[in-house]
């Protein structure tokens, strides 16, 4: 069973639900606002992904931090930002435990389907 991480109102995240959908594939939706998010998941995800990969630097939340949070911004404390911004996570987040896809591909789907 496949869980897609993401905000409601994204355009990316749209397509994805719409893709799954489709492809008649079950999976469950976690809104990252009304969900929430726990370190655990984003040391899940830093474990299977790059951390860098997960952090979406044309997101205007990343414009709104200040200089200095950016400069900072390293694998010791970026799950802590994301924590504290989950809207700086590039959409969606794909996974079912072991596999984990950021960002929406069909071509990533499929292979993660099997």
């Amino acid at each position: 069973m496949f869980t897609l991480y993401g905000i409601k109102n994204c355009d990316t995240v749209k397509k994805a639900r719409k893709w799954l959908e489709s492809q008649e594939m079950e999976y469950s939706f976690h809104d990252f606002r009304t969900d929430g998010l726990t370190k655990e998941m984003i040391d899940h995800w830093f474990n299977s992904v790059d951390w860098e990969s997960l952090v979406n630097k044309r997101s205007t939340t990343w414009r709104q931090l200040d200089d200095a949070q950016k400069e900072k911004l390293g694998e010791q404390n970026a799950a802590a930002l994301l924590l504290e911004n989950p809207t700086l996570i590039k959409r969606p987040v794909l996974e079912n435990g072991e596999t984990v896809l950021v960002g929406f591909s069909e071509e990533n789907y499929r292979k993660a389907m099997g």
